[in-house]
């Protein structure tokens, strides 16, 4: 009898809250819409609907940490996965060639003020270091939406964006594992043993993507189409599974996957990852706001301006070198506002210090830089 009452208290528990999440999914369906007649980017709007939907909010909803957490996981694989079908290994060799001293200026102009203001806010170095990541590295998602969206798809402007987000796609391989690594409390040799793994790995990958592509792939592609997905989406999550229990981040390996694939191939898999992006990227932007209280937000707000501004200004300088050769004078702003956008990278730094080192403010902080620069940016 009792085991009865149970089973019919989790059924209809388990009901509650997949109408839920299906209410949820439709409220971002209806913010993806306002996004598109508006002409601005979603993901301001998918955080404040978490900071709406969370702690503190104004509708409070109940879902289990470890639910949000697997979710915002499973969104970032996804993100980045995506991503790397966008590169080849070939196409990034290529672009490190042309534009190192471009990324070099960039890492110069965006890690040491917001280092240096971290800790002069009292973060300390790891603060210091996180923070230097967190503004470092532009939103590829935001910036290639934005890209779409503005008609700038196929011109010179986007190659040279795509070039700097490349190239700081790339740094993030060895600093997402130092940083976990000094955020445990590992001794140098750890570290460096951490940052020795994720550059043979990673430079494993572009050897290998620099070679042959993958015998059986192609003709997948038209006799099996839905073999290849399923294949794919559990490499994905079988790699950023076992790179995160090494210490390797999750969505590094999902986008390094990604780059193995190339051509039609690739092709294939944009256009049928394409939906499943969308719905898992709305859901990480949302589930990082649900994790934050909207009265902490406003607390740290003032903080988040100054990060914000500092880190504005240091990407229209790196958006100025790139991109002061051009003959329009318009193009250089164009690749600044395109690399101005923090988004998901720098919530994945937050999120990776909060988890080991419990730092106050940190995603809050994050969260208001992300929403600023990607509302300054689509404007």
């Amino acid at each position: 009898m009792k085991s009865s009452i149970w089973q019919a208290a989790t059924s209809i528990e388990v009901s509650i809250t997949i109408a839920e999440l299906g209410l949820v999914i439709l409220f971002l369906g209806l913010l993806s819409w306002v996004a598109l007649k508006l002409k601005i980017s979603s993901v301001p709007l998918f955080l404040a609907a978490g900071l709406s939907l969370g702690q503190g909010g104004l509708f409070p909803l109940n879902v289990s940490e470890q639910f949000l957490g697997v979710g915002a996981e499973i969104g970032a694989i996804l993100l980045l996965l995506v991503l790397g079908f966008e590169y080849s290994a070939r196409e990034l060799v290529d672009s490190m060639k042309k534009r190192w001293v471009a990324g070099l200026i960039d890492v110069l102009v965006n890690t040491l003020p917001a280092a240096i203001i971290a800790l002069i806010l009292g973060f300390g170095p790891l603060g210091a270091f996180a923070f230097a990541g967190i503004m470092f590295v532009s939103s590829s998602g935001i910036a290639s939406q934005l890209i779409r969206e503005t008609g700038w798809a196929k011109s010179n402007v986007a190659k040279r964006t795509t070039s700097i987000l490349v190239f700081e796609d790339i740094m993030l391989a060895p600093y997402l594992p130092l940083l976990v690594a000094i955020a445990l409390g590992a001794g140098a040799a750890t570290g460096f043993i951490s940052v020795g793994i994720a550059l043979l790995v990673t430079l494993a990958v572009f050897l290998f993507g620099l070679g042959r592509e993958i015998p059986g792939l192609r003709s997948l592609v038209h006799s099996g189409p839905g073999t290849l997905l399923l294949l794919v989406f559990g490499l994905a999550l079988a790699a950023a599974g076992l790179a995160s229990s090494v210490g390797f981040s999750g969505a590094i390996a999902a986008f390094l996957v990604g780059l193995l694939f190339t051509g039609e191939v690739a092709e294939s898999l944009r256009n049928r990852f394409a939906p499943l992006r969308e719905i898992f990227s709305s859901l990480f932007f949302l589930f990082f706001g649900l994790s934050i209280s909207f009265a902490d937000v406003l607390k740290y707000l003032p903080i988040a301006i100054l990060f914000a501004a500092v880190g504005i200004a240091g990407k229209f300088f790196v958006g100025w070198w790139i991109a002061k050769d051009m003959t329009d004078p318009m193009s250089w702003k164009r690749v600044s506002a395109f690399l101005s956008a923090r988004g998901e990278f720098s919530m994945i730094i937050a999120g990776t210090v909060v988890t080991q080192v419990p730092f106050e403010g940190i995603k809050e902080i994050t969260l208001g830089v992300v929403v600023l620069t990607t509302i300054f940016a689509t404007l």
